[in-house]
């Protein structure tokens, strides 16, 4: 594990953020990329009431406040004891975002969980970079205080390819667990892969894994996968991201949605 890209914005899940890129940071000697981005408010950009006339002002100011956030958090990264630089450009988050992390090794950004109700309240963010980009996405919960990586990790694991993507992706940091739980609620004939190839996969990789399969019990499979998270307690998740058509009604699968929702620890998604 090398690099690092943390989503800056003023929110109410800044500080998860930083702890959890800090605490990997130290955990595996990475280097941290703090990128910020200047977003034209929604109004002003679609030139709703002659907004564009005040656009120039606006950016100012909101250039102002990012700078005054910078200076805070550069102090608190000295202080941190790691590795880090910091990039700023204006434009569309998502976009800019994914630019950004093409040779990074995961994005840490907060896990959506309730709806957004003001602006303080952290971008909903994690499905969009999940889906538009390549790099893997650790969606932190807002309320956390940093990530136990050394700890147990669970691998949600249904052989698909969105899981297949996330288990390959996930091995820098699965290396760092204490312990590792691979969970599967089998699903007869869904996907031609059998259940045993993740942990046979993680082995020659040299990580030791327990392999459960969970008993679904009439239950859905979101419910049986939050069933298993409640008994094993898991530091951090990996896990597939099971997207659709931006056209459609539903961007992510149920699955996908659910967890991003529910789940309460730190999801490592990827597709």
């Amino acid at each position: 594990m090398t690099s690092i890209l943390l989503h800056i914005h003023d929110d109410s899940g800044m500080e998860s953020r930083l702890q959890a890129a800090c605490d990997i940071a130290r955990a595996t000697d990475a280097h941290i990329h703090c990128v910020q981005i200047t977003a034209m408010p929604n109004l002003v950009a679609g030139d709703v009431y002659g907004g564009a006339a005040m656009a120039p002002s606006i950016m100012a100011e909101l250039h102002e406040i990012d700078m005054r956030m910078r200076q805070r958090l550069e102090q608190r990264l000295h202080r941190e004891g790691v590795s880090w630089n910091w990039r700023h450009a204006d434009g569309d988050i998502v976009s800019g975002l994914l630019s950004a992390s093409p040779l990074c090794d995961f994005m840490v950004v907060t896990l959506p969980g309730r709806p957004r109700r003001d602006m303080s309240d952290p971008l909903d963010l994690a499905a969009d970079l999940a889906i538009g980009g390549r790099t893997p996405v650790l969606a932190v919960p807002d309320a956390a205080r940093g990530v136990m990586i050394t700890g147990r990790a669970l691998v949600a694991w249904d052989g698909s390819r969105e899981a297949s993507a996330a288990l390959r992706l996930g091995v820098p940091l699965l290396k760092h667990a204490g312990e590792v739980h691979v969970v599967t609620v089998e699903e007869a004939g869904k996907y031609p892969f059998p259940a045993t190839d993740a942990p046979e996969y993680l082995c020659r990789h040299g990580i030791k894994s327990q392999f459960h399969s969970w008993p679904q019990d009439g239950r859905t499979v979101e419910a049986t996968l939050k069933a298993a998270i409640g008994v094993l307690k898991p530091d951090w998740m990996v896990m597939g991201a099971f997207g659709h058509s931006r056209w459609r009604e539903l961007v992510f699968g149920g699955v996908t949605r659910t967890m991003l929702r529910d789940a309460q620890v730190p999801l490592l998604l990827a597709h």
